[in-house]
């Protein structure tokens, strides 16, 4: 599995930061060249990767900003050439739609941007900040920013594999049912609550690098 980093506008050391952070290994790892190539250039990103030595056809991207846009539009390239996507994971790509013809992971600093984010595309599985991160910070500090890994469940009866994956590799998270108002949506509650199994929506407190970890380990380890 080949895991593909496509940064931002912003400086190379909050990319640095962020994969330092998150101990990925290097024979696995690309990172877009933005200080060469515009963020947002899906051609550039596309072209890139036919240039790299690639350890397999099998792609995990990881992108942020404006990267978003430059990620999503050549993994669907990407796709129609024969590679296999195995998820893109969008942090903070407000405005940018996506198509859900591979596994779709959103990241967001705040819930403003993850509910209005979430009307162009996104999966049953997301993560946004609160208290609210800046934009940059959910980049740079993944462990510093915490918040709500969102488990909207479909078709499962019980919560899904992947809402109890991150229970059991974070316990000191918590589970709560998901109220359909704002004001019965849990912020700061510490009290036992119980996974409500009516409920359509879970919310796990965890970090953004946590969330990310286990995206990891369910693709780059599978």
């Amino acid at each position: 599995m080949n895991v593909i980093i496509c940064p931002g506008i912003h400086a190379p050391e909050l990319t640095d930061s962020f994969v330092t952070s998150l101990a990925i290994e290097e024979h696995n790892l690309l990172v877009f060249p933005t200080t060469q190539y515009p963020a947002y250039s899906s051609w550039h990103v596309y072209h890139w990767l036919q240039q790299q030595q690639l350890v397999s056809q099998d792609l995990l991207f990881i992108t942020f900003s404006a990267g978003v846009v430059g990620g999503a539009g050549a993994a669907i390239a990407l796709q129609l050439a024969g590679y296999r996507i195995a998820a893109l994971i969008a942090i903070d790509g407000w405005g940018v739609p996506l198509l859900p013809i591979f596994p779709l992971y959103r990241l967001s600093h705040d819930h403003f941007t993850h509910w209005s984010s979430a009307i162009l595309g996104g999966s049953n599985e997301s993560f946004y900040a609160e208290p609210s991160s800046s934009h940059l910070d959910i980049w740079r500090f993944p462990e510093a920013c915490q918040g709500w890994g969102v488990i909207r469940k479909t078709q499962c009866k019980q919560p899904c594999c992947f809402a109890l994956a991150l229970a059991k590799l974070y316990p000191q998270g918590q589970l709560y049912p998901k109220g359909l108002s704002q004001e019965t949506r849990p912020k700061r509650r510490g009290q036992g609550d119980k996974v409500d199994e009516r409920s359509q929506t879970l919310l796990l407190r965890c970090s953004a690098k946590d969330y990310l970890k286990l995206l990891l380990d369910k693709y780059v380890k599978s």
